[in-house]
């Protein structure tokens, strides 16, 4: 516990009207920003950061540290105002290059770029559903290591749009079902959008629809300028247990602007000059761009910097007699290749089963060496093979279980995930059909941006689903992975390659996508193709052509390969799992995969984009798929050894 002293009354005031004078200067300054709703928060941002908030700036990775979430990203001045005011290492150049190349205030707030930056914010809605996932986060940590190793609360600040989003109602929804009561959100109700008022597009009852949820419901109402007050509503909601707790505070975007409260364009930088002029001179503050008196700065950094000592110490303190010390400081470590490998199942050579049936072996097997787990799918737990036998469902009832049952709510699960693995402690897995990516994509994006290790197991990969037909096949899906910068997409053609394609997911610096087979597949690797994006699986001593798959098109390829051998023309094939793994290789890697002057035909049941980079010519299916048997599907849309072998031999002939 820290001690109960604060600032004084002047230097709250000070602060506060310093924090709303920043909120004003940089946009102004920047030529760009958001102004309005960082000005109406600033004496909310000021209580939770220098009374209620756990947080240690002095240490700002401490594990047991309370995190702050600005779902409204938009805001992103407010964020930086307080790491500044409390010491996190932003000064103020950093402030007036607000929005300017390298800086360390960028539109957005984005985690590893700013420090004391919790998650990367700024598409409505995510921010919120990422708090959801470090909930469930800390909440296994605590109950299954001890309240003296994990023992916090995850606050964020949403608004109208967050609430609007679609994947509000889905993370609202799981946290009120899994009873997440160290979760707290503020909702900023200033009934404001870009548009206008929220009239024009929204009646919903926010309270109600909370209620409904599970939530706790605390209405604040008019304190958004009452310190005492604000501070009284979020204590209560940090001491309310079994529900996470919404507290609704109605604020006046662009206060105390004579001309810009509660009027839409506050949303935006309407602010010139004279504006701020008006503005600060209504505050009793210098009308002088970045007022900042060093010794307001020096108090909050001081107070900030002692409540940070007292929590440091008291945590090592608990931590040096803690009992599950370490097995939680396993938790934190990177896992070990090594002993994830040797726990790797062995598949027979003459095996057949799918990719989505491989991935839950390695999962099972190697389990024990990844005491973060935390593993689930979107109501698809066992088509996906997201599946741990030997740990409980997560639950309110069981908040040990590493098993996360996520429901219908791919958008939440995608986001949650991220939340996870930016809280630290956890490596969160998760599964649903691959045409369900789109709805997950936002949160995959995020996922590349934050280096956030997360793990997207997608099944049910090609035009092979069959029956299901078009509306499940997914078609563009591939390339639209992996045109996405640090997402390591990989596609294994066997359960060898899904073996190590499970290996490099689980000690890669970022996300990952598996991509995985609803049909079984025959062996035709050694795996080694995904430690290096691609390799020779069929070698030739003098090929004609290069026959380059992924998943189950390498099956297509061998055997075409030998369709052409049959017919005098000798073929190489080549596994190619990763594009981005391939491309991080050698030059002279790549060229004894892909030899010069020999022709390449790539083959995969999707999308032809992107295989130029690689193949004079693509067998591919640019169009929608079909309903059929998956192997009907496949082979009228030329999925076909032989339909492969003719255009192989085309492109010899061609070549000549």
């Amino acid at each position: 516990m820290t001690s109960s002293a604060k600032l004084s009354p002047e230097t709250d005031v000070q602060a506060i009207s310093l924090i709303r004078g920043l909120a004003m200067d940089a946009p102004l300054y920047a030529k760009s920003g958001h102004q309005g709703t960082a000005m109406a928060l600033a004496p909310l941002a000021h209580v939770l950061y220098s009374r209620v908030l756990r947080h240690a700036p002095q240490n700002s990775a401490w594990r047991n540290r309370d995190r702050f979430i600005l779902s409204n990203g938009h805001a992103s001045i407010l964020q930086y105002a307080m790491l500044f005011l409390n010491g996190y290492g932003l000064e103020m150049e950093d402030i007036k290059a607000f929005r300017q190349w390298e800086s360390q205030t960028p539109g957005h707030p984005e985690v590893g770029h700013t420090n004391g930056v919790e998650v990367t914010t700024g598409p409505l809605g995510q921010g919120f559903a990422n708090a959801v996932g470090m909930a469930i986060a800390e909440r296994n940590l605590r109950e299954r290591f001890g309240r003296d190793l994990m023992d916090h609360h995850t606050f964020v600040l949403a608004g109208d749009g967050c609430f609007m989003e679609g994947i509000s109602h889905e993370a609202a929804s799981l946290a009120g079902h899994l009873g997440l009561d160290r979760l707290v959100c503020v909702f900023d109700d200033n009934g404001i959008t870009i548009d206008g008022s929220t009239s024009l597009t929204c009646s919903d009852d926010v309270a109600k629809r909370f209620a409904s949820y599970g939530w706790n419901v605390i209405q604040g109402g008019e304190i958004g300028e009452d310190l005492d007050a604000l501070e009284a509503m979020l204590n209560a909601a940090r001491n309310h247990t079994g529900q996470p707790t919404l507290c609704i505070l109605k604020t006046h975007i662009g206060f105390p602007s004579p001309d810009f409260t509660d009027v839409h364009e506050a949303h935006g930088n309407p602010f010139n000059a004279e504006h701020v002029a008006k503005t600060k001179a209504i505050m009793g503050i210098p009308d002088e761009a970045f007022w900042a008196p060093s010794d307001v700065v020096a108090k909050v950094r001081s107070h900030a910097a002692s409540r940070g000592s007292e929590l440091l110490s008291a945590y090592d303190t608990a931590v040096a007699h803690a009992e599950g010390k370490h097995g939680f400081d396993q938790c934190w470590s990177d896992p070990n290749g090594d002993e994830i490998a040797a726990l790797m199942p062995a598949f027979a050579p003459d095996s057949n089963l799918a990719t989505r049936q491989a991935i839950q072996q390695c999962i099972e097997s190697s389990a024990s060496a990844i005491p973060g787990l935390l593993i689930g799918s979107a109501d698809l737990t066992g088509n996906t093979g997201v599946k741990v036998k030997s740990v409980g469902a997560q639950s309110k009832q069981l908040p040990t279980g590493q098993q996360v049952y996520f429901g219908i709510r791919e958008h939440a699960m995608g986001a949650a995930m991220v939340g996870m693995a930016l809280h630290g402690g956890v490596i969160p897995v998760g599964g649903t059909f691959f045409v369900f990516a789109d709805y997950m994509r936002p949160a995959i994006r995020l996922a590349a941006l934050s280096k956030a290790r997360v793990i997207f197991v997608f099944t049910h990969d090609s035009v092979g689903v069959g029956e299901d037909g078009p509306t499940h096949q997914p078609i563009e899906h591939l390339a639209s992975l992996r045109v996405i910068p640090g997402l390591q997409v990989i596609r294994p053609a066997d359960s060898n390659e899904t073996k190590v394609a499970w290996e490099c997911a689980l000690t890669y610096d970022g996300p990952t996508a598996l991509v995985l087979s609803r049909q079984s597949l025959p062996i035709t690797t050694d795996g080694d193709a995904v430690r290096y994006g691609a390799e020779t699986v069929v070698n030739t001593d003098h090929p004609q052509v290069v026959l380059v798959g992924t998943g189950s098109e390498v099956a297509v390829c061998v055997a075409a390969a030998k369709l052409l051998h049959a017919q005098g023309v000798e073929a190489n094939v080549v596994s190619m799992p990763s594009f981005d793994r391939f491309a991080a290789q050698s030059a002279k890697y790549r060229e004894t995969v892909f030899p010069a002057n020999v022709p390449v035909l790539s083959v995969e049941a999707g999308v032809t984009f992107g295989w130029s980079q690689f193949a004079h010519v693509s067998v591919g299916i640019d169009r929608f798929g079909a309903s059929a048997p998956g192997s009907t599907v496949m082979s009228k849309l030329g999925i076909s050894p032989e339909n492969v072998a003719d255009r192989a031999h085309e492109l010899v002939a061609r070549s000549k």
